[in-house]
């Protein structure tokens, strides 16, 4: 029984720090819906930056929808009720898009994504930002690092109390029976 406790433990313990460390790597990504109830996509408006990335996701609709930049710039394909299509404005894209769900525009299901252009950076900016990179990455080789210690304390901590609830003198026994039998 306490060596089913601590590998529960150990497994909630690691994915508690699992979550942590890989939710701090997810970058900002603008998610539009689907508003079935009013036929309408949520947020209809966004306003993001070049090289950012517009995420249409819906699931389980009672009706098929899409989205499709009247310019054609972006279509996420036919109606489905189920849709996950993310479009990347890359650099030199900024501009107003206008998006439609092409069954349901006529009921007013349109949106608009602002795109604005991506900040301009001087010489001394980027110097900036290559040190400050310089020392992000030092700090995350440290995370994997911890990371890892945490893997074996935990592991440890499992082969402890698994030799425990064997009775642990079992073990050491049958390792003195084996050194024994090569003499």
């Amino acid at each position: 029984m306490k060596a089913l406790n601590a590998i529960v433990l150990s497994i909630l313990l690691l994915s508690v720090v699992s979550t942590n460390l890989v939710s701090a790597d997810v970058s900002d990504e603008t998610v539009i819906t689907v508003d079935s109830t009013n036929l309408r996509f949520s947020p209809s408006d966004v306003t993001i930056q070049e090289g950012d990335s517009v995420r249409f996701f819906w699931s389980g609709e009672l009706l098929p929808h899409n989205a499709v930049a009247k310019d054609g710039t972006f279509d996420s394909g036919d109606p489905a009720r189920e849709v996950d299509y993310t479009f990347i404005f890359e650099l030199g894209s900024n501009g107003t898009y206008e998006f439609v769900c092409e069954p349901h525009e006529s009921a007013g299901m349109v949106g608009t994504i602002t795109v604005e252009p991506a900040p301009v950076q001087n010489e001394s900016d980027n110097q900036e930002n290559e040190s400050q990179f310089d020392s992000e990455e030092i700090q995350g080789d440290s995370s994997s690092i911890h990371f890892d210690a945490i893997y074996l304390v935990i592991l440890l901590i499992i082969v402890y109390f698994v030799g425990r609830s064997r009775g642990g003198k079992s073990l050491a026994f049958s390792i003195r029976e084996n050194s024994d039998e090569e003499e």
